[in-house]
């Protein structure tokens, strides 16, 4: 293709010549500079070769823009040359140094620009824009406009961000045109949020559901949850919390391995990113056994959410104590306890003890107080210890066959690296009931209450006198 003399295309290619020719090889200062900037020359040289085989490389105002910024690099380049050609810096070493810092710097600048223009098809979209259809015609200017959001002046990058946001506010459908095209990719806050703001609208719909996780947009949301800002990440994972209640695209969270992504953000984001992190979560596992155990095991319900009412609250109400219980007698010893310790950390007051008493976790708690390893029977006790402080958990904890016996069995000192004072306070919120006592007292409550009184284990001396007292009312109530 014949250029004019006056294009920015062979402007560019004429100083390129001049500099590789005729001055680059007599230069006789820094010559290693030079080298490095040889090299980008070079580089520059194959990619104006690829503008001039497209028409709209001196019409597109973008290509425009760019390629006069290239023609300003090259015309500061060789000036700076001629000064290189002798070995006597007439403005010093140091500023020459710099200045020659400053050009390769710019062509660096320069060639990942001409790259992204290159790559991002929006030269090649100006040649068919006249005959393409409205869909087509949105995604082309997304394009453009995505890429002005990479390369272009700070004045430029503006004035595209308020098009994207116009057009995002214009069409629903745009608004998945611009996540396939990147745009929640893109590091421009303002942006993001608004973006994240139209999906969450979207996220109710089944078929939007769809949309956004066949274009990219479940991994473009769980970046924004590894890197985004506190209030972006919030934000998308909300969305994300949307999604997963529809069945048909949780592959797609399993793909993007999703489950690791909202572990992390639910062990250290902001309390409404862990709250809709966990929310997620929940209702990913919902029939789903084999990811359910899955993220017990990463530890996600080791975490201390009583420090988060909201979070706790949020857990219960999405029914995650009801999946809980299930995973409170799966075979797995470390999953078992983490789970144990879950609902110690869910009974923050007396709604949620009662709640989680009444969907059945009393019971399989009480088979793991016999459980192998003591760290089972720990969390088991412990969570006991809280949930019996409810009236309805204590009398179902009386009626389970073998509670009283495997809870005085813990007393046992020689049980060691069990802390004595939460099996304790399990008996001690029964002891008002005489069928109990005798229970303790037949199981040998008595003979360990006495060791552990010696080794000041906190209420052991209290539940002691109340198990004495118990003998001594009986005896007064004979005729």
């Amino acid at each position: 293709m014949t250029r004019p003399e006056n294009d920015p295309i062979t402007l560019s290619n004429n100083l390129l010549h001049s500099l590789l020719d005729q001055q680059i090889p007599l230069i006789q200062s820094f010559k290693g500079k030079w080298s490095l900037i040889k090299s980008k020359l070079a580089d520059l040289q194959a990619q104006l070769n690829d503008f001039s085989e497209l028409q709209t490389s001196i019409t597109n105002s973008l290509s425009l823009d760019l390629l006069h910024s290239i023609s300003q690099t090259l015309n500061d380049a060789h000036l700076l040359a001629e000064k290189c050609l002798d070995t006597n810096l007439t403005e010093g070493k140091l500023k020459t140094q710099s200045d020659i810092d400053s050009i390769l710097a710019k062509l660096n600048q320069n060639v990942k620009d001409c790259e992204v223009l290159i790559k991002s098809g929006v030269l090649q979209d100006g040649i068919l824009s006249g005959s393409g259809s409205k869909r087509e015609l949105v995604r082309a200017e997304f394009r453009n406009l995505i890429t002005r959001l990479q390369i272009g002046s700070t004045e430029s990058k503006n004035a595209a961000m308020d098009t994207v946001l116009s057009l995002i506010q214009e069409d629903d459908k745009n608004v998945m045109i611009a996540v396939a095209q990147g745009f929640l990719n893109q590091e421009v806050g303002l942006l993001k949020k608004k973006l994240v703001l139209h999906f969450k609208r979207l996220s109710f719909s089944r078929e939007n559901a769809r949309a956004i996780g066949s274009r990219g947009g479940i991994c473009s949301l769980l970046e924004i949850c590894q890197a985004g800002t506190p209030s972006s990440q919030g934000l998308a994972s909300g969305v994300l919390r949307n999604l997963a209640l529809f069945e048909e695209i949780r592959e797609n969270f399993i793909e993007e391995n999703a489950v690791f992504v909202l572990i992390g953000l639910a062990a250290s984001g902001t309390a409404l990113a862990q709250e809709n992190a966990i929310g997620c979560l929940c209702n990913l596992v919902k029939e789903d056994e084999n990811l359910k155990i899955l993220i017990v095991k990463e530890g996600v319900i080791e975490w201390s959410w009583a420090t988060s009412q909201a979070i706790a609250e949020g857990l219960v109400s999405d029914g995650f104590v009801v999946r809980l219980v299930a995973v409170l007698s799966c075979g797995v010893m470390g999953v078992r306890s983490a789970a144990a310790r879950a609902v110690y950390e869910l009974g923050f007051n007396m709604k949620t003890r009662k709640l989680i008493g009444e969907l059945g976790c009393i019971s399989p708690l009480i088979k793991m107080l016999d459980g192998k390893a003591v760290e089972e029977k720990e969390a088991a006790a412990k969570a006991l210890s809280l949930l019996v402080l409810h009236a309805g958990n204590r009398s179902i904890f009386r009626k389970t066959e073998g509670g009283i016996v495997s809870t005085v069995q813990l007393l046992d000192p020689s049980i060691q690296n069990l802390d004595k004072k939460y099996p304790v306070s399990i008996l001690a919120s029964i002891l008002n009931s005489k069928k109990c006592r005798k229970q303790m007292i037949a199981a040998g409550a008595s003979v360990h209450l006495k060791k552990l009184m010696e080794m000041d284990v906190e209420g052991s001396k209290k539940l002691l006198d109340g198990l004495g007292r118990g003998k001594i009312w009986g005896v007064f109530a004979r005729p």
